[in-house]
């Protein structure tokens, strides 16, 4: 097995998930000093009626957009390790995110999925949970039914009407009374964050927050 690694690793080096040099660090320590340097993890000062607690880890310009932009549509999916090290590794984030009974990711459509290869926000997520098994992750409960129109394309308004009955809720059993935490890429408007927790309001979760990494 060390013999067949050893290989791999020669044709297929790890490289840091955020300057992309060869590393045997999923993100180098020089990348992580810099997203320390430029990292918020600020409270919304608005919040909504469906979630109660909102926050956001980056401002999404410069070096986390850059990247984020390559991760999300530039097929380079490796990415994602790199920022969940990050968050496991920052004391609040990791604090943030074991507040929560259940921490949901926002789902995409299938089309959408199948077109991208992957769900950004699920990747991230997941990834965190093998970096810490007490960080409890369900990826079997929202679902998005609806491919719509991506939100990117919309102003405000259009990105309500758009999302309307786009979410469904299964195995609302798991949710019943529990705190549920929300977490996607990035806030811009909170339309589909507002969406998907308000369904999961209805079928039954007692609390429900967001963390997003980066707000636009």
């Amino acid at each position: 097995m060390y013999f067949i690694n050893g290989i791999i690793n020669i044709f297929y080096p790890n490289a840091c998930g955020i300057c992309g040099i060869i590393s045997k660090y999923d993100i180098c320590p020089k990348c992580i000093a810099k997203l320390n340097d430029i990292k918020q993890c600020k409270k919304h000062i608005y919040l909504t009626k469906n979630f109660t607690d909102a926050m956001y880890i980056f401002k999404y310009e410069d070096l986390v957009r850059e990247c984020f932009i390559k991760y999300k549509f530039g097929e380079q999916n490796y990415r994602y390790k790199a920022f969940a090290n990050f968050m496991i590794k920052d004391k609040k984030i990791c604090g943030f995110l074991k507040k929560y009974d259940i921490i949901i990711p926002v789902p995409i459509s299938k089309k959408r999925k199948k077109q991208r290869g992957y769900n950004q926000s699920e990747l991230i997520i997941k990834e965190c949970t093998k970096l810490d098994e007490s960080i409890n992750v369900y990826m079997n409960i929202l679902y998005k039914t609806k491919n719509t129109k991506p939100q990117s394309t919309l102003n405000k308004e259009q990105r309500k009407m758009n999302l309307q009955g786009a979410y469904e809720v299964k195995n609302s059993n798991h949710i019943t009374n529990k705190k549920v935490l929300l977490f996607d890429d990035i806030y811009t408007t909170g339309s589909t964050l507002e969406e998907c927790a308000k369904v999961l309001r209805q079928a039954g979760a007692f609390e429900i927050s967001v963390l997003t990494l980066a707000k636009d």
